[in-house]
């Protein structure tokens, strides 16, 4: 890929110094303020690796080897983490409380929400957490942010805003959550709320949780709402049964209503179209573009992966027509080997 940096899941190096009183005790849940047991509800949380081939679509951006946690979410070894963790992977493993290390499997990725699903190819003797029924956190709710390692691991934590979050990678979901205090261990981490229920899976760190403050380190979380309709699919193929959308393959930074692109992916749509980081997108099939959601709202409306696009750019002070034809997502994705 050209002209991008790694967009999502890595902690930011140079950080730790600054992040790491967020682990203090002081910010520790206390097993007296839950109706739940909260040492098994954390214990369902296991730390999670995994290994990326460097030839790998992803390789370049995420890396070839990835840490974060998981989450089990039955009592069949089957465990819920964020997708960058997994994707493309070749081994995964998971490194469970007693010291044992287990093998898994990827299962499902679905690029819309970010989320995948994983299943542990040995007996964990994990507990599970259980699902809320309806995702109902609002703004100023506790909740417990728990990565792997128990209450050691885990803060408890504030809903700071719900809002549609749009991500540089042609990735939107709307009412993503937003929590503080930031926890630096994010990556595929639990939101607990007061019942004990799961709510949310870790994907980001971000710099405004608040939004209107542009100085408010914390965490957004993918609502478990988003997999609630898709889980059967997932499990049952690998993927959500319906139309792809259609796929570009670039990476979008928004400044002044300006979007720039600042990468494209080697043999996507866009560079084999010819564009180039430094274009501005200005319009997308004639319809006017001056944001993320709104760049996202209108290529996903015209159409399925595949159909033919008109991008209009500005390149060095000259307004371009650039015929694309879109793909999906998943058609860049290393196939799984035994699904």
């Amino acid at each position: 890929m050209a002209g991008t940096e790694r967009v999502n899941g890595h902690r930011p190096s140079g950080l730790s110094n600054i992040l790491e009183p967020n682990m203090s005790s002081s910010n520790k849940p206390l097993r007296e303020d839950f109706s739940f047991d909260l040492d098994t509800t954390l214990a369902s949380v296991v730390k999670i690796t995994s290994n990326v081939p460097e030839d790998a679509f992803s390789a370049k951006t995420l890396g070839t080897s990835r840490e974060g946690s998981a989450i089990s979410i039955n009592d069949s070894g089957i465990l819920l983490t964020i997708g960058y963790l997994v994707v493309d992977s070749d081994s995964i493993f998971l490194h469970l409380k007693n010291g044992r290390t287990i093998e898994a499997t990827l299962i499902a990725y679905h690029h819309e929400s970010g989320l995948a699903l994983i299943q542990a190819l040995s007996k964990t003797d994990m507990p599970f957490i259980p699902q809320g029924n309806k995702d109902n956190l609002k703004k100023g709710d506790s909740v417990i942010i728990a990565a792997s390692g128990g209450i050691d691991k885990s803060i408890s934590g504030t809903v700071i805003d719900r809002r549609q979050f749009a991500g540089s990678w042609e990735y939107m979901i709307d009412n993503a959550i937003f929590t503080k205090p930031f926890h630096p261990e994010w990556s595929g981490a639990a939101l607990i709320n007061e019942g004990g229920y799961l709510s949310g899976v870790g994907s980001l760190w971000v710099n405004d949780a608040e939004k209107v403050d542009d100085d408010s380190p914390g965490n957004m979380f993918v609502p478990i709402d988003l997999l609630t309709p898709i889980y059967e699919d997932l499990l049952a193929h690998g993927q959500a049964k319906k139309p792809h959308r259609p796929w570009l393959g670039i990476y979008v930074a928004e400044n002044m209503e300006n979007l720039f692109v600042s990468g494209v992916t080697l043999k996507g749509p866009a560079s084999i179209a010819g564009i180039n980081p430094g274009d501005i997108v200005t319009a997308v099939n004639g319809q006017q573009i001056d944001s993320l959601p709104r760049l996202y709202k209108v290529l996903w409306s015209q159409g399925n992966a595949g159909i033919k696009l008109i991008l209009t750019i500005i390149r060095e002070g000259t307004e371009l027509d650039i015929n694309v034809k879109s793909d999906s997502r998943y058609n860049f994705i290393s196939k799984r080997h035994n699904h």
